[in-house]
């Protein structure tokens, strides 16, 4: 781990020993199953520490350690959890401090499997879930029974990007000793600390910007004490959550970089969603940096930056013409996920997933992931698309 106080070289050095590597600047691949001990003695010390050491291979391998250890240094937690995607990630957390009878507070501009983890599978264990405005703040506790064990919070939303109040909320919380759980996949861990804002609990789908590829799945829970900690290792092994060393090699490389892609990120899609503000096509800018983003006042508080992602509201148009639009789009290509190298667009209607609060919007929304290309080629993509939508081409 790097002695710096400053986050760019803390990326490039945490999660590395290469005295111990033979001195590869890299981690090795540590692919195991089977770990051999030397004596009866020395395997019933392991079998005490199994969560801290290379005991069994569900457990972890130094390549896992080595990536969890990065990861906490990133979010500025106690220790990190690998599991084997975001929803992992995230079902894992709320199944941990959850149990039947207890209730659950989860914002409703939620990633959509997040809810529906909620209405099934919590649902069906006994778990109660309420849907709050994301805007909610400080008014979250008229919503607090005797029974609500989390809050859950994700800021921005990653369709409609409402910032939330997260210093106002886990007051309320810690007020009432309820924990508090973040997405923070958004900021990447980078532009936002969720530790120094009262959070519990920080999520991450490492699928997105650490990875940065497009090529694995991968999910962390950082924890910000020892007890909590070890409760989500307890309870990610029980479940057999095991990741791939092959997968965390990858994430720890991808993370070396973060600081710098982030930086392209954010330059080129502030420079896009300035260009698309402009359009007349374009209702609303749904980009925590424009001031027509609910809570932009927060995200200039709270965050240091912006990632690559944002929505924006068109004006009036049908689902035909949006197709058209997107069906003939060369940059921008069409698929979920994102914070990898390359740029996505999506329709979407939050409408059809909201419950505590309607969504009214002029036209479709589009969210787009802006990635490495150069920006007037993008701008040059998205203006092909605007004279399809047009009917002019």
């Amino acid at each position: 781990m790097s002695n710096s106080k400053r986050p760019d070289t803390r990326i490039v050095h945490t999660g590395s020993n290469p005295k111990a590597q033979k001195g590869a600047v890299n981690p090795p691949v540590y692919r195991a199953s089977t770990v051999l001990f030397p004596t009866v003695q020395a395997m019933k010390n392991a079998e005490k520490d199994k969560f801290d050491t290379t005991y069994y291979g569900v457990h972890g391998t130094p390549t896992t350690f080595a990536l969890e250890e990065a990861m906490t240094d990133l979010e500025g937690g106690y220790r990190a959890v690998s599991t084997s995607s975001g929803l992992a990630a995230i079902s894992t957390a709320l199944i941990s401090f959850l149990k039947a009878g207890d209730h659950l507070l989860m914002t409703d501009s939620a990633y959509g499997p997040t809810r529906n983890f909620c209405n099934t599978m919590l649902k069906r264990f006994g778990v109660e879930t309420t849907y709050y405005d994301p805007m909610i703040g400080a008014g979250i506790v008229e919503l607090i029974k005797p029974e609500t064990k989390v809050i859950f919070t994700e800021s921005p939303g990653s369709y409609t990007f409402e910032i939330q109040d997260i210093p106002a909320i886990t007051e309320v919380a810690r007020q009432n000793n309820i924990k508090v759980m973040m997405d923070n996949t958004w900021a990447a861990g980078y532009y936002f600390k969720p530790f120094e804002h009262g959070v519990d609990i920080s999520i991450q789908a490492t699928t997105k910007y650490q990875a940065g590829h497009a090529d694995l799945v991968l999910g962390h829970i950082i924890a910000n004490n020892e007890k909590d900690w070890r409760k989500l290792k307890v309870n990610t092994s029980t479940l057999g959550q095991a990741v791939s060393p092959d997968v965390c090699y990858l994430g720890l490389r991808g993370l070396r970089t973060l600081s710098v892609r982030l930086e392209q990120h954010q330059e080129t899609a502030l420079t896009l969603a300035k260009w698309l503000s402009e359009r007349p096509e374009v209702d609303t800018i749904l980009h925590p940096a424009f001031p027509s983003c609910p809570g932009h006042e927060i995200w200039q508080r709270d965050f240091t930056g912006a990632s690559g992602l944002f929505s924006v509201i068109l004006k009036d148009f049908s689902e035909t013409q949006v197709s058209a639009m997107l069906d003939g789009m060369d940059y921008f290509a069409m698929g979920y996920s994102w914070g990898g190298f390359e740029s996505l667009i999506v329709a979407s209607d939050p409408a059809k997933i909201r419950s505590a609060t309607k969504w009214q919007a002029a036209g479709p929304l589009l969210r787009l992931h802006v990635g490495q290309e150069d920006v007037e080629d993008l701008i040059a993509d998205l203006e092909r698309g605007f004279d399809r939508l047009n009917g002019r081409a």
